[in-house]
């Protein structure tokens, strides 16, 4: 039997064979070779390839010994290498392959050593771990003051002899008591920033947290730290005193980046720190005060050499508001010592930055304008706010010059008479008061701020011209007498921030924005003057009764507050402890009730803040403009 086909016959190909064996197909084998020849050069061409792509990935040689030196110095000790080729003892050797064992055994010691470490601190409390980082951070910041030790310290200035900076008790109980009450009043304002505002600028009293505006900018500098400190040392009130230096010496920094009142902050700052360092001697108070004069000196790189309004204590960028304040002339006043703490020339202009030239038509300050440009047509003038300062410092910047600065003198004399011809003026019932001069027109309007005036006239009465003292005096003794009629005929016996002699009114407030009381002192400011000078008795009774209306309207559990209507019996609060409530108004109620030989008149000269500074009795101090003492 035959095995049957696979596949049909027909059309296979099936070669034959030729005699001898050879294949039908005569270039069967050449096709099969040059099929051979081409797999092997493309697989020798991908090895081509393959070999020299290989030392691309190769690392570069330079950086590979960058790294075994980075890594030698790193986990090896750096040893200098012995001369003649000798190994120090127990000094790691590398070379070439020959020092990997000893490599790979320091490596592994490390490592054994780190994971060591990490286990015992992982066993650690909480506790432990903060205090041995706390431990870290005493040690790095022990270092950074080391490397930075501060400011060099101020050259040696010799400190002027300050009389009657403590005690003052008076020798009536009755006036003692009241001055102890005072005290207490103090002690309470205090206590209460204290707990609940400490380093803020001020406090508010209801809500009992601190408190900013924008005289200060957006810091934290501590305003009534600074401003209370004075009246603190002044009561005896020495652990208040210490705490408020400590805050100072620890956290007062004036290289923030706060756009700040150059008149606010030269009025309480620097005279707040100046008169701490003249009352207790202590140097940071110096350091501080010149720390800050020299930031705000760039307010005064102006092309009339008159201060901006505002000015960034870090940038040293200044700016004006719509209005430009009077009170730029107190520089002048703080200026008069600065010179002398810091051994710098550059605050000595400052003290007679001005060439002070009144109008004779009308020699009084236009405040919308700054007081210095008398040629400009004063369409705004007043005795009250934004004015007050002008005229007050050319009467202390004589008195602070033991008298030597004359011409400061005469212009204030000028301004006083300009004053009395175009501003003062008796209402129908008889009182005295200081209108405001507006576009040619008299209003009959005194702001509270103004009744400083009647301490300023009795303060310049010695000294005046043509014996004009007696008048000067009894002009105080008016103003002082209209400041407490406006007290007097509120509810809450406190007076309001403006009022009106017109219309039958008489020394009352009418709209009811000035109907407020924010702790002002300007009253008690001219009681205390007008006490000094006569020791009339009235004048402690009258500050006696606002002292009981402020304690009575004003003291809440956190603190004092203002009162937005004096004369409602329901007043509500404006929630604001004011900085200058413990810089001002504490401090002119207690020398109020104290004896004349504490803050004796002859030696201090208090600013617009009530910072006492001492007069320059030294002889060889020579001002400019003026003569030195020793050759009156």
């Amino acid at each position: 039997m035959t095995t049957p086909a696979l596949l049909p016959l027909s059309g296979r190909r099936i070669p034959t064979l030729s005699p001898g064996g050879a294949s039908s197909f005569p270039h069967h084998r050449a096709t099969l070779r040059l099929s051979e020849k081409f797999i092997l050069l493309l697989i020798l061409s991908a090895f081509i390839t393959l070999c020299f792509g290989a030392f691309f990935f190769l690392p570069d040689n330079s950086k590979h010994k960058r790294f075994d030196l980075g890594l030698e110095d790193v986990l090896i000790p750096h040893i200098d290498s012995p001369k003649e080729g000798k190994h120090a003892p127990g000094q790691v050797v590398i070379h070439g392959q020959g020092g990997h064992d000893d490599l790979r055994d320091k490596i592994r010691a490390d490592h054994e050593r780190a994971l060591q470490e990490a286990k015992e601190k992982l066993r650690k409390s909480r506790e432990e771990l903060q205090a041995e980082i706390q431990t870290e951070k005493n040690k790095v910041m022990e270092d950074l003051k080391k490397k930075d030790a501060g400011p060099k310290p101020l050259p040696p200035v010799p400190m002027p002899k300050v009389v009657g900076v403590s005690d003052g008790e008076p020798p009536e109980t009755d006036a003692k008591e009241k001055r102890d009450k005072i005290r207490e009043m103090m002690k309470h304002a205090w206590d209460s920033y204290r707990q609940y505002g400490w380093g803020h600028n001020e406090l508010k009293p209801l809500a009992k947290k601190g408190h900013s505006t924008n005289i200060f900018g957006n810091s934290q500098l501590g305003a009534t730290i600074v401003d209370a400190l004075d009246t603190l040392y002044i009561m005896g009130l020495h652990e208040e005193f210490k705490d408020g230096q400590e805050w100072i010496e620890q956290n007062l920094d004036f290289g923030v980046n706060a756009e700040v009142s150059v008149f606010e902050v030269n009025i309480r700052f620097i005279g707040g720190l100046l008169a701490a360092y003249y009352l207790s001697g202590q140097e940071v108070f110096k350091l501080k005060a010149v720390q800050l004069a020299e930031k705000l000196l760039p307010a005064f790189n102006t092309p009339t050499g008159i201060p901006w309004a505002m000015v960034n204590l870090k940038s040293g960028v200044g700016r004006n508001w719509g209005w430009a304040s009077a009170g730029s002339i107190e520089q002048m006043n703080n200026s008069l010592w600065l010179p002398r703490l810091s051994a710098s020339r550059c605050f000595s202009p400052l003290s007679r930055f001005v060439t002070l030239s009144l109008s004779p038509s009308l020699p009084l300050c236009p405040f919308f304008y700054l007081c210095f440009f008398f040629s400009l047509s004063p369409d705004h003038t007043s005795v009250g706010g934004l004015g007050d300062s002008f005229y007050e410092y050319l009467l202390k910047a004589w008195l602070m010059s033991d008298r030597t600065d004359t011409e400061a003198r005469k212009t204030y004399d000028d301004a006083i008479e300009a004053i009395e011809r175009h501003l003062i003026r008796k209402s129908n019932g008889g009182l005295t008061f200081i209108g405001e001069w507006k576009n040619g027109h008299l209003e009959r309007k005194m702001g509270h701020l103004a009744c400083f005036a009647g301490g300023m006239f009795a303060l310049g009465a010695d000294g005046s011209p043509d014996d004009k003292a007696g008048h000067y005096l009894q002009l105080g003794a008016e103003i002082a007498h209209t400041c407490h009629e406006s007290y007097d005929r509120t509810v809450l016996k406190l007076g309001p921030e403006a009022f009106k002699f017109d219309s039958g009114l008489e020394a009352v407030a009418v709209r009811q924005n000035e109907k407020y009381y924010i702790l002002r002192p300007e009253v008690i400011e001219t009681y205390w003057y007008m006490w000094r000078f006569t020791h009339d008795p009235k004048y402690r009774q009258w500050g006696w009764e606002a002292a009981q209306a402020i304690d009575k309207y004003c003291r809440v559990s956190g603190g004092f507050s203002g009162v937005k209507d004096v004369y409602s019996s329901n007043p509500t609060y404006d929630d604001v402890q004011q900085s200058f409530f413990l810089a001002e108004t504490l401090k002119y109620l207690y020398l109020l009730f104290s004896s004349d030989d504490l803050m004796p008149l002859e030696s201090w000269v208090f600013n617009t803040e009530a910072h006492p500074l001492p007069v320059l009795h030294l002889g060889n101090i020579t001002l400019p403009g003026s003569e030195p003492a020793a050759q009156r």
